[in-house]
């Protein structure tokens, strides 16, 4: 998959940068495996909004990922690869030995007529699911268990892999694609492999109506309102605000640390590595 640019027939023209979708073979999903999506945007049954900043958008089917892969066993062929509007990964369609169909996140280098296999004997290959305790360390992975049985929790999107780097104390450890590395299970389940359409990041948008077609509402900044509205608003003349940025009950919004999960602490080897400043 490469990204297209296109003639500057217009000011959005000029910076939209598209994915060609070259490695999609089927247009619309199983309809066995989508259910109605709820939108989160406008007031609830209380009259209260919820969900800042969202609203509007294409109208949108769910596809149910199998994020658990629990089918030991069964070999499965990748019927086609399709797009999700509800992630940037791409995701595979897979027709198992036994007659029953899935979804998983589909990872670099598969192709439709790739077969996956799930359990512990599986091979070391892209797409196939097992115990971390069954990977050897240096290899990529993806749709990572935090606790075993639940399904997959952390790298999932475009492109993100994390990565097996010892065996401490009975349990494995792992870097994340942020750069922390923590302890888990070793009967938790992983997916070898890179996930794919890593070319997402470098897609671009090329004006605001189009990030409104995912439903995203545009917004004021804080430093135009009122002080009644926002602590950043009033003053005379334009202002830039007098303070770190925070949002409008007053909570700093860069680099202020909201953690607070103390039981699972002891499992943090190293913190996330902080992004550098160029």
């Amino acid at each position: 998959m490469a990204i297209k640019t296109h003639k500057p027939t217009s000011p959005s023209m000029r910076s939209y940068k598209s994915q060609t979708n070259d490695e999609l073979t089927r247009s619309k999903p199983e309809k066995s495996l989508t259910k109605g999506k709820h939108r989160t945007g406008g007031p609830n049954n209380m009259g209260l909004q919820t969900s800042r900043h969202r609203g509007g958008g294409h109208k949108r089917s769910y596809r149910q990922i199998d994020f658990l892969r629990d089918k030991n066993g069964v070999p499965a062929k990748v019927a086609s690869i399709e797009y999700d509007p509800n992630r940037s990964a791409r995701i595979a369609l897979l027709h198992y030995a036994d007659g029953e169909k899935r979804y998983i996140l589909a990872p670099d280098g598969i192709t439709m007529g790739t077969v996956v296999h799930t359990g512990p004997d599986a091979d070391i290959k892209p797409g196939n699911s097992m115990p971390i305790i069954n990977i050897p360390e240096g290899t990529l992975v993806h749709n990572v268990e935090l606790h075993p049985g639940k399904g997959g929790q952390f790298a999932r999107t475009a492109g993100a892999a994390a990565s097996i780097v010892g065996r401490d104390k009975g349990m494995v450890q792992i870097k994340m694609p942020s750069g922390e590395i923590r302890m888990v299970h070793p009967e938790c389940r992983a997916t070898v492999g890179q996930v794919g359409n890593l070319e997402h990041e470098k897609a671009s948008m090329g004006k605001a109506g189009r990030h409104a077609w995912l439903g995203y509402k545009g917004f004021s900044r804080g430093v135009v309102k009122n002080p009644c509205d926002h602590p950043l608003g009033g003053g005379e003349g334009k202002s830039s605000g007098g303070r770190h940025p925070v949002s409008p009950w007053g909570q700093p919004t860069r680099g202020y640390k909201t953690r607070n999960n103390k039981s699972t602490d002891k499992n943090i080897v190293r913190r996330r590595e902080k992004k550098s400043k160029i």
